[in-house]
């Protein structure tokens, strides 16, 4: 199913470009477009779920390993000190797309976004995106 107003069900129909570094029949992995760190990702099922209250526990589920191996593989490839795993329900949570996704992002000593709910955005070049995208890609 999909909500013909969504960004992330856009984003997955491809009507949207975004940077893909995963995909399979169940989801698609892409860069944020606004990181809190470098490599920031998000995880979103191809079905659209409004929030964790919506989606069945078998894609949960799927959606949980595909993060424990998308964490694996990001702190393997970018070296990073840690990671965060984020995932908002409802606006008072922060949720600002109602679109069932978790955040993957990648923590590095001396970074400048310590408090995760009240991040402040980087800026990273479009090449820079890409560079990151094409490592990420390889999951």
């Amino acid at each position: 199913m999909r909500d013909e107003n969504c960004i992330f069900c856009k984003i997955i129909a491809g009507e949207i470009p975004s940077k893909t570094i995963y995909e399979d029949e169940d989801f698609k992995v892409i860069l944020d477009a606004n990181p809190a760190s470098k490599g920031h990702a998000l995880i979103l099922p191809k079905e659209h779920f409004a929030n964790i209250y919506e989606i069945s526990e078998e894609m949960l589920s799927k959606a949980a390993r595909l993060a424990k191996r998308l964490a694996e593989h990001m702190t393997k490839v970018l070296e990073c000190d840690g990671l965060n795993l984020l995932q908002n329900n409802g606006e008072v949570a922060g949720q600002t797309v109602f679109h069932f996704h978790m955040h993957l992002i990648p923590r590095y000593e001396g970074m400048k976004n310590k408090d995760l709910l009240n991040w402040t955005h980087e800026d990273f070049t479009e090449e820079e995106q890409e560079e990151i995208c094409q490592k990420l890609r390889n999951c």
